[in-house]
């Protein structure tokens, strides 16, 4: 939970670098928050509650995916290869699996050891 809730204190912020793990489980837990928006929602009868709760979480997540390419010493301009269809949206998940730079790069830090100290 700790891995959303610093996601969200970075609201909009595009510089810098993130881990994977810290995008992955911004991941994880936005798809499990969308199920059960969707269901809750369909229980209660609002169905937007979905939409509500993914335009609320867009600058987050496009922040984190910027951030996360940084620190694969890409530049965030790259996130627009996904909407190239299917090929594009293979290679930006290969990118944002991919381990970062272990050295620092022009985006700052290597956040592995600065999570380390």
């Amino acid at each position: 939970m700790n891995w959303y809730v610093d996601v969200l204190k970075k609201y909009a912020v595009f510089s810098g670098r993130a881990r994977r793990q810290e995008y992955w489980m911004f991941a994880l837990f936005n798809i499990i928050a969308t199920i059960v928006l969707a269901i809750v929602g369909r229980v209660i009868g609002f169905p937007a509650l979905v939409a509500i709760y993914s335009l609320a979480v867009l600058l987050p997540g496009l922040g984190v995916a910027v951030r996360r390419l940084h620190d694969t010493g890409r530049s965030g301009w790259a996130i627009l290869i996904g909407i190239i269809p299917l090929v594009g949206s293979i290679i930006l998940l290969v990118w944002l699996a991919s381990d970062g730079k272990p050295e620092d790069n022009q985006y700052g830090a290597n956040p592995k050891h600065a999570a380390a100290v």
